[in-house]
């Protein structure tokens, strides 16, 4: 079984909607290989693929590389993803199955508060996050590959990013609210995180003025 680092946090029928969602993106992943995959949701949240057949070792690495894992046991100095729960004056707070604090110090990502850091680069609530572990005397620290992504956003064209809806759900908002010229493709950063890239001509901020009202869902510009 792998548990996959993502969370699937929406209720009723978009629960339904995410989950459908998470089994098409499975099966492109494995369906061609030789294995049966069942998919569920642990009580955190996180799903989990059960996956058996020839090719089982090879599903399980794929689905690994795809989405990261939630394992039950965190190494000193190693890579892993965690979701961004929360957020004070002292860090972030990382959901990996455990609670993973990551002190402001740590998050390598310029000046100012934590909060203010979330703002600027778009950080919506849930989206995963590669952190390396700490040890006894150090703390969690964001990964350099998670820092260098993170200002990649802020050097290209401006982004919305959006929690709480699947890939299809944003592109069909997008093009219903008459912005299908305003994008170039949307990101998908986790099973309900998107990344809305906007063409050079377009205002962020003046996207989720006009589209908020449509999702449901936490907007955040990232504006170069």
């Amino acid at each position: 079984m792998v548990v996959l680092a993502t969370k699937l946090y929406v209720e009723g029928e978009a629960r339904e909607r995410a989950l459908n969602s998470l089994r098409s993106l499975v099966d492109n992943a494995v369906g061609d290989l030789d294995v049966d995959y069942e998919v569920g949701v642990r009580h955190d949240d996180f799903p989990s693929v059960t996956v058996e057949g020839e090719d089982a070792v090879v599903a399980r690495n794929v689905l690994r590389e795809e989405w990261g894992e939630v394992v039950p046991d965190l190494e000193p100095g190693e890579t892993y993803v965690g979701t961004l729960e929360s957020w004070d004056e002292e860090g972030f707070t990382l959901d990996a199955g455990e609670p993973v604090r990551i002190p402001a110090d740590e998050l390598g990502l310029g000046p100012g508060s934590p909060a203010q850091i979330r703002e600027r680069f778009g950080l919506v609530q849930h989206l995963p996050l590669r952190f390396v572990r700490g040890g006894e005397d150090e703390p969690a620290r964001l990964a350099d590959e998670e820092r260098d992504r993170l200002y990649e956003w802020s050097r290209g064209n401006g982004r919305l990013n959006v929690n709480s809806a699947t890939r299809a759900e944003v592109r069909a908002t997008l093009n219903r609210a008459g912005h299908a010229r305003d994008y170039v493709t949307v990101e998908r950063l986790g099973l309900l995180e998107q990344s809305v890239i906007c063409t050079e001509d377009t205002d962020p901020p003046g996207l989720i003025a006009s589209v908020g009202e449509y999702l449901p869902a936490e907007l955040r510009a990232v504006v170069p």
